[in-house]
């Protein structure tokens, strides 16, 4: 299983907003807030509480579990 993001969406349907300006939100760098947005990089619990929490959603909204096998056919 992997860990999936919709975070890129979310910051765009939130006024566009920019990974700085979430990460000062949440209190990490840009650098980590990028590493999540592409995969490389997977949050803390905490981490991905205060970001669905900034985004007023469910954790289950904005991250997700694919399964290994589906990527490896796209």
């Amino acid at each position: 299983m992997k860990l999936e993001n919709n975070l890129r969406k979310y910051r765009f349907e939130h006024n566009e907003i920019s990974q700085q300006d979430l990460a000062n939100a949440v209190g990490v760098t840009r650098l980590t807030i990028h590493s999540i947005e592409t995969g490389k990089f997977n949050p803390s619990t905490l981490l991905a509480l205060k970001i669905a929490a900034y985004f007023n959603a469910s954790l289950e909204e904005i991250f997700y579990l694919v399964d290994d096998e589906e990527n490896d056919e796209k």
